[in-house]
């Protein structure tokens, strides 16, 4: 699919606090825990739980939470589809970042073994 930049601007302005529940019960349903998934945000951006908790509390949107992330030099190496979108395919970086971590949470659920999710392994 062609992402647009109505979509890119819908997703910038979504916040994390909204999203983050849906994640938490996606990974729970399929045996995996809040710590797994919290570890998995802390690989991709460097937020350890109290920051994810402010970035919660204070409705970041993802454009806010991106910028303030420090993305891990490895995140490149997330490939694959997500949502329908090819990742490598994505133009827009934020738009890119957001299934960044749509895919580590989806390999999460699936059961990946977490050094598969955290490319280390």
């Amino acid at each position: 699919m062609k992402v647009t930049p109505e979509h890119n601007e819908r997703i910038a302005k979504m916040t994390f606090a909204s999203v983050y529940p849906h994640y938490i019960v996606k990974v729970e349903k399929k045996g995996r825990t809040k710590d797994e998934l919290n570890q998995v945000i802390e690989w991709l951006t460097g937020f350890d739980n109290n920051k994810i908790n402010e970035l919660i509390e204070e409705k970041a949107n993802f454009e806010t939470f991106f910028n303030k992330a420090n993305l891990n030099p490895n995140a490149d190496l997330i490939k694959g589809v997500i949502c329908g979108y090819r990742i490598e395919e994505i133009e827009n970086t934020l738009t890119k970042q957001v299934r960044y971590l749509d895919k580590l949470v989806d390999e999460l659920a699936k059961g990946k073994k977490m050094e598969k999710i955290l490319r280390t392994g």
